[in-house]
C-alpha cells in the first residue's frame, strides 16, 4: 500500500529529494581517473574511453615546455607529432568527451625538458596551451582543432618548484561560463609536495590525485594506518572545493612500491576515506598496466554515494 503524504512531512520529504539530487550530481564526479599515453602496448584511448572505467583521462605527457623551449608533447608510439599524425585522435578524444569523460593533457612526468623561468613565462605557457589544447580552434597542434578539458600538473623535476601557482592562475583566466578550464595536480603523498604545494594552496585546483606510491613513508608500505593517516592530513588541508583522489600504481610492476592489493583496497581503505567530505575516488598509473585492477575496484569506488542515495530512498 503506498503512504500519504501529510502535511508535516511534506517538507522533509522535499529537503530529502533535494539532497538525493545533490548526492547524483557530485556522484557524476566521482571516479577513476587513469594516464594513458606511455606505452604503445596499452591500446587506443577510445578503447580506454569505451571500456567504462574511467571518468577522467590524462594524455600523458607534454614534456617539453617552458623558458623558451620548444614545447614537445610525447605520447610514446601513438603517435609522432612531427609528422602530424597525432591528429587522428582528434575523433577519439571527441568521443570521450561524449561518453562524459573528461580529458586532460598532463603537463612534465619524470623524464623531459621543463620548467617555468618567470611569471611571464607563466603566461605564455598558458596561452601556448589554451590555443594549442583547449580553444578547439589550432591549426597547427600536434592534436589539431581539441578542445580539451583541462591541465594536470605531474611535475616532478627537483628543480622545477617555481611559477606552477602563476601558470595555474593563467590558465583559470581562460576559464568562461561557456567552457571552464579544469585543473589537475599530481603531487607526491610526502606533505608539502615541494613542487606543487605553492599552486595547490591557491585552491584553483579542481582535482587533487596524490601520489600514494613510490613514497615509503605514506604510501601502502607505511601500512593501512599510515596510509590513511597521511590521506587525512592531505583531505584536511586542501582549499575548499578541491577534490582528492586516491593515486595508486595499477599493478605491482606499475611503480617502485605503494602497490595495494584490491581486497585491501576495497575493504580496509576505501570505506575509511570515502567518508572524507572531499573524497573524488582512484587516480591509477597507468592503463598499460590496468589489466583488470580498476575493473576489479570500480563499483567500491564510489559505493559511498550510492547508499546514501538507497538511505535517503528508504526514508521517503
Amino acid at each position: 500500500m503506498a503512504a500519504v503524504c501529510s502535511q508535516a512531512t511534506k517538507p522533509f520529504l522535499i529537503l530529502s529529494i533535494l539532497i538525493a539530487f545533490s548526492l547524483l550530481r557530485s556522484s557524476e564526479a566521482c571516479g577513476i581517473s587513469i594516464y594513458w599515453g606511455q606505452n604503445g602496448y596499452e591500446g587506443t584511448l577510445l578503447q580506454a574511453c569505451q571500456s567504462g572505467l574511467y571518468t577522467y583521462v590524462n594524455l600523458a605527457f607534454l614534456n617539453d615546455f617552458g623558458c623558451g623551449i620548444t614545447p614537445g608533447l610525447n605520447l610514446a608510439a601513438h603517435c609522432d607529432p612531427p609528422s602530424g599524425t597525432c591528429r587522428r585522435l582528434v575523433t577519439e578524444i571527441q568521443a570521450c568527451q561524449s561518453l562524459g569523460i573528461k580529458v586532460l593533457l598532463a603537463l612534465g612526468g619524470a623524464y623531459g625538458n621543463y620548467g617555468l623561468c618567470s611569471p611571464d613565462d607563466a603566461k605564455q605557457v598558458a596561452a601556448y596551451l589554451y590555443d594549442t589544447f583547449l580553444s578547439g580552434t589550432s591549426t597547427t597542434g600536434p592534436l589539431g582543432a581539441v578542445a580539451l578539458d583541462g591541465i594536470d600538473f605531474d611535475i616532478e623535476y627537483p628543480s622545477s618548484t617555481l611559477y606552477w601557482d602563476d601558470l595555474a592562475r593563467a590558465l583559470k583566466n581562460y576559464s568562461t561560463p561557456q567552457k571552464k578550464v579544469y585543473l589537475a595536480a599530481a603531487p607526491q603523498c610526502p606533505r608539502p609536495d615541494r613542487n606543487l604545494d605553492t599552486a595547490i594552496r591557491t585552491g584553483l585546483f579542481d582535482y587533487v590525485w596524490v601520489q600514494f606510491y613510490n613514497n615509503p613513508q605514506c604510501d601502502y608500505r607505511s601500512g593501512v594506518s599510515g596510509l590513511i593517516s597521511s590521506w587525512n592530513e592531505w583531505s584536511a588541508s586542501l582549499p575548499a572545493g578541491n577534490q582528492l583522489f586516491l593515486g595508486l600504481p595499477a599493478s605491482q610492476a606499475a611503480a617502485g612500491g605503494g602497490y595495494i592489493p584490491p581486497d585491501v583496497l576495497m575493504n580496509q581503505i576505501l570505506p575509511v576515506i570515502r567518508t572524507s567530505a572531499n573524497y573524488g575516488g582512484v587516480m591509477l598509473w597507468s592503463r598499460y598496466y590496468d589489466t583488470d585492477y580498476s575493473a576489479t575496484i570500480h563499483p567500491a569506488v564510489c559505493s559511498k554515494t550510492l547508499h546514501r542515495e538507497e538511505l535517503l530512498i528508504s526514508m521517503v
